[in-house]
């Protein structure tokens, strides 16, 4: 793929603990000078490693024995977050909440925004940023959650919003895994399992990480290389790409609920140089035009929710792992009671989003 693409030109916001822009991996790599004003605070200073994570996942240049990410030649804008690993009260109150980081991601240069995090609940304030940031262009992905073996039907924000595309986790063999969540508002999924990320923030070393975070951040950065070959597309395109050439053994129309329209395969996508990628104006996933060529800003389509599909991969991977942080982070205070929250998504299931889709 790197022969076709490597990420080059496109500016991929990671909304999420922090980056932290030195390690040898990500030097020259994070472009913090791009935070719009108001979003700076500790968007450079990672408090957990999990940001960080992900942002070499996405663009590490491999440096030094770091990661080398999926999209070596994109960038990365920071935005650093209020997820349940930050304690430090007065840190708190200074941090963005994730309205207000998406909101603030929309105004900057970057075309996609990548959220390896969830909750089991929103606010409208989230809501509101999600659709001003889809209205603006933007290409958002988000984990689904880690936590299907002890609340199956969790259903996890931002990924179930209909302008946000949510990211399953596969193994090696092609199969969800164990603790992948599975649901009606899954669009995609992407490797997940046997990741390296850092242990934590002292960034000494790195331990076995993984889950649907590093799957969205995977993602994320094959829509970046996708992007980059075809710089006049817009979000729509991207994805209406990333969807026709997802590897599945079902019906189109009848996603699964494990992988919605399958295992990203951006591959394909690049080495057909003339691949149609259809109107820029309509949304792949509602079939909703939408002016301007923006991401649909509301997605219901006709209203009916996902199915799951006559052939649904197997919902449990061969390998019994455990995803470490994954996109079980969950911010501990939305405005709306949602108290504070764990990594590994110990939260009960709430009513599921109804999706979309027909």
């Amino acid at each position: 793929m790197w022969k076709t693409s490597t990420g080059s030109g496109i500016k991929v916001a990671v909304v999420d603990t922090g980056v932290n822009a030195n390690t040898s991996s990500l030097k020259g790599q994070v472009l913090s000078e791009d935070i719009p004003s108001g979003a700076a605070y500790g968007a450079t200073k990672d408090y957990d490693g999990h940001g960080t994570t992900m942002a070499e996942l996405i663009a590490g240049t491999g440096r030094g024995g770091g990661l080398k990410g999926l999209a070596p030649e994109a960038k990365i804008i920071p935005f650093r977050v209020v997820l349940s690993t930050l304690k430090d009260p007065a840190e708190k109150e200074l941090s963005q909440q994730p309205a207000a980081a998406i909101r603030a991601a929309a105004d900057s240069d970057a075309k996609i925004i990548s959220m390896s995090f969830g909750a089991p609940t929103t606010d409208q304030a989230t809501k509101d940023a999600v659709k001003y940031a889809a209205a603006k262009g933007k290409l958002m992905f988000a984990g689904a959650g880690n936590d299907e073996e002890k609340h199956e039907g969790f259903v996890a924000f931002p990924a179930a919003l209909p302008e946000v595309v949510g990211i399953g986790a596969a193994d090696a063999n092609g199969n969800a895994a164990k603790f992948s969540q599975s649901g009606d508002y899954l669009d995609l999924a992407s490797p997940g399992l046997n990741v390296p990320g850092w242990c934590d923030a002292t960034f000494q070393k790195y331990c076995d990480s993984g889950g649907t975070s590093a799957a969205t951040a995977l993602t994320s950065a094959s829509a970046a290389l996708i992007w980059s070959a075809h710089p006049a597309w817009t979000a729509n395109q991207v994805l209406r790409v990333m969807i026709d050439t997802a590897a599945r053994n079902w019906d189109k129309s009848t996603p699964s609920k494990y992988f919605g329209y399958g295992l990203i395969r951006p591959r394909l996508v690049l080495e057909q140089r003339d691949i149609n990628p259809g109107p820029p104006d309509v949304d792949p996933l509602s079939g909703d035009s939408v002016a301007g060529g923006a991401a649909a800003s509301g997605r219901p389509g006709s209203g009916a929710a996902k199915g799951p599909a006559p052939q649904d991969p197997a919902p449990k991977a061969a390998a019994d792992a455990k995803p470490v942080g994954g996109s079980g982070q969950l911010w501990g205070a939305v405005g709306i009671g949602a108290g504070v929250l764990v990594i590994g998504g110990g939260a009960l299931a709430v009513l599921r989003a109804r999706r979309r889709r027909t």
